[in-house]
């Protein structure tokens, strides 16, 4: 196994997405190049979705004009149906990332939609996108591991989602614990029933902390071979249609963690420190990661 982790770094849209303070336009881009600086590569950085009810990821486009594409880095948009699929093509993302909700109950209160028309929606963006051109498809599936309305979530049910999806062609799937109720034990069998399910796809892995096992699971996830993990500067995070649910792993957090380990991850741990606290003060809130109270070792 590589001894090399990708870590995705979502703070700009996950991050922010919950927050009640609204983040400026021209505040998201310096966060966005800060992290940059620190040795992010790929971020996602907007989300094209209505923005009168999620008021905090307006701006999509005024953002992404102001991070014209640079080689080796790529700008994502989250994207929840053809609507947004059109808006990310106009701004020119780098990637786009569709969300597909695991249960009806989440699907429904959070894109309006149940999880049969949010396929219906992938598949008609991965047919347009092999036919016309645009970025490339990503797949998330969001409550891969619990849902706050709809209880648990059988493998059965997130492996059948993997299967639709990479039968479709899509080259890389998410498996989301959105509201923070995955144990490490599960996720090394649900990474596995994916595998199987679609063997063509590389796996990312997004988890939340809600209930304080997101290091653990994450570990879980590289040591099943993982490679790719989301993460979000300062532990910000939640979604606003998900009760109780807390951030995102702390992008310094997992980078200490691997490193420790001795794997690499291209991160400045020091900067990503300063990069969550500067955030913590945009948002009028310290960080809830620890390294941001502890700092790294050795100082």
């Amino acid at each position: 196994m590589s001894n090399f982790i990708e870590i995705v770094e979502v703070g700009p849209r996950d991050g922010l997405q919950n927050e009640k303070a609204i983040v400026e336009t021209p505040d998201k881009v310096d966060f966005i190049r800060r992290l940059e600086a620190c040795g992010a590569r790929r971020i996602e950085a907007v989300s094209f979705v209505n923005e009168r009810r999620v008021p905090q990821m307006a701006g999509a486009e005024a953002i992404m004009a102001e991070l014209p594409h640079q080689d080796g880095r790529s700008r994502i948009g989250l994207v929840l149906n053809e609507r947004g699929w059109d808006r990310a093509l106009a701004a020119h993302v780098d990637e786009a990332n569709v969300v597909v909700c695991a249960t009806d109950g989440f699907g429904i209160r959070n894109q309006g939609a149940t999880v049969a028309d949010q396929m219906a929606a992938l598949a008609a963006i991965a047919a347009r996108q092999k036919a016309e051109g645009g970025p490339p498809i990503s797949v998330t599936i969001s409550v891969a591991f619990g849902c706050p309305f709809d209880g648990e979530v059988s493998e059965e049910q997130v492996a059948a989602l993997a299967r639709d999806a990479g039968a479709l062609g899509v080259a890389e799937l998410a498996l989301g614990d959105t509201i923070g109720v995955a144990d490490p034990w599960t996720v090394k069998r649900r990474i596995e029933a994916v595998r199987k399910a679609a063997p063509n796809a590389r796996l990312r892995m997004h988890f939340h902390d809600t209930r304080n096992t997101g290091l653990a699971n994450a570990f879980a996830a590289v040591e099943a071979g993982v490679a790719v993990l989301d993460a979000s500067c300062g532990g910000l995070g939640g979604c606003p249609f998900a009760p109780a649910a807390t951030g995102n792993i702390a992008t310094e957090d997992l980078v200490y963690m691997l490193s420790r380990a001795g794997y690499e991850t291209g991160y400045d741990l020091s900067g990503l420190i300063e990069a969550g606290r500067w955030i913590g003060e945009k948002i009028g809130k310290p960080p809830v990661s620890a390294l941001s109270r502890a700092g790294g070792f050795p100082g």
